[in-house]
């Protein structure tokens, strides 16, 4: 078996700073890696996940201009936890503004979880700007897939954790967890707010990966943390990801069809479970479609950080 591709070193962003894009929102973004290198852009997870130090090192720093930046609301990105004007198809227009507030022409989008919905909304509205598309954990953002992992499904796989996400909604409201969720998450009782926000947050931490992090699971509990990605989660999926049909990623793959792109799945990935990613490698099938067969959902795993490399390894020599 050849042997797998880690993560290259930690580095550290040369360039940083704030972008107002609306009257209410101001974008964090860093830049590392080459100066002069492919340019990249990292569409983070949630909505509302924000960006991490270790979304760096999956680009050879030598070859790569790495592009980061927080999306609405969240990360280091102002107002915190804001839901007014924060919707997908202004996240793409945050990004047609950073791309040219940098002086990219073109540049790879690389996105999981919910990036690889943002990365792939981004590129059906501008493919003339992507050189490429390296997508992991395929969600898009279906009714049913949000039933499976806030409503029943992955509670079969995870009764243990459900009943903490079950806590704080009370027996009456549990036949629609995301819209009971939805009435606390933007309630006036700022305790009630954030022990829903810990609750929504640490479900979703605590079924990521194959096996558990602790890590993880302290980070996604971390107030702030929580706040803002249980808000700006809730808020997308009780809009329908504000996409004018359900399946609008899925119906629309023509306009990305012409892209490179890799997809990046876990065989055992809870979250996005891999029938979304396998009805898109059916109607997609000019991506390379990599099955990674003791992985879950997390970017952090071995066989996934090593698809995820060796994909932006062979599109640095594009």
């Amino acid at each position: 078996m050849t042997n797998r591709l880690n993560l290259f070193p930690p580095i550290e962003p040369h360039d940083a700073g704030m972008l107002r894009v609306s009257d209410i929102h101001e974008l964090y973004y860093e830049i590392s890696g080459a100066i002069d290198g492919k340019p990249v852009v990292v569409c983070h997870g949630g909505p509302g996940g924000g960006s991490t130090p270790s979304m760096r090192r999956y680009f050879d720093p030598k070859r790569y201009k790495i592009i980061i930046f927080d999306q609405r609301g969240c990360g280091k990105s102002r107002p915190h936890a804001e839901l007014t004007d924060n919707t997908t198809w202004a996240l793409v227009e945050d990004m047609e503004k950073l791309r040219r507030h940098l002086g990219v022409e073109r540049w790879q989008v690389f996105g999981g979880s919910w990036g690889s919905t943002l990365a792939l909304a981004y590129a059906q509205r501008h493919s003339e700007r992507c050189t490429e598309l390296v997508l992991r954990g395929i969600f898009t953002l279906r009714r049913q897939e949000l039933l499976w992992f806030y409503q029943e499904g992955a509670s079969w796989i995870y009764p243990d954790a459900w009943q903490d996400y079950l806590a704080p909604i009370p027996e009456a409201e549990r036949g629609d967890m995301i819209s009971a969720y939805y009435k606390r998450l933007t309630g006036d009782d700022a305790d009630a707010q954030l022990r829903a926000a810990k609750a929504w947050s640490v479900w979703e931490g605590g079924t990521v990966s194959l096996f558990p992090s602790q890590e993880r699971m302290q980070s996604f509990s971390s107030d702030a943390f929580a706040i803002a990605f249980a808000r700006i989660e809730c808020h997308y999926f009780i809009n329908g990801g504000f996409f004018e049909r359900d399946d609008q990623i899925i119906a629309n793959l023509d306009e990305v069809r012409a892209i490179p792109a890799v997809i990046v799945q876990g065989r055992y990935d809870v979250v996005t479970p891999m029938k979304t990613a396998w009805e898109m490698h059916r109607h997609w099938p000019e991506a390379d479609f990599k099955l990674i067969n003791d992985a879950g959902h997390a970017a952090s795993e071995p066989g996934v950080i090593d698809a995820l490399v060796r994909a932006t390894n062979k599109f640095a020599r594009r």
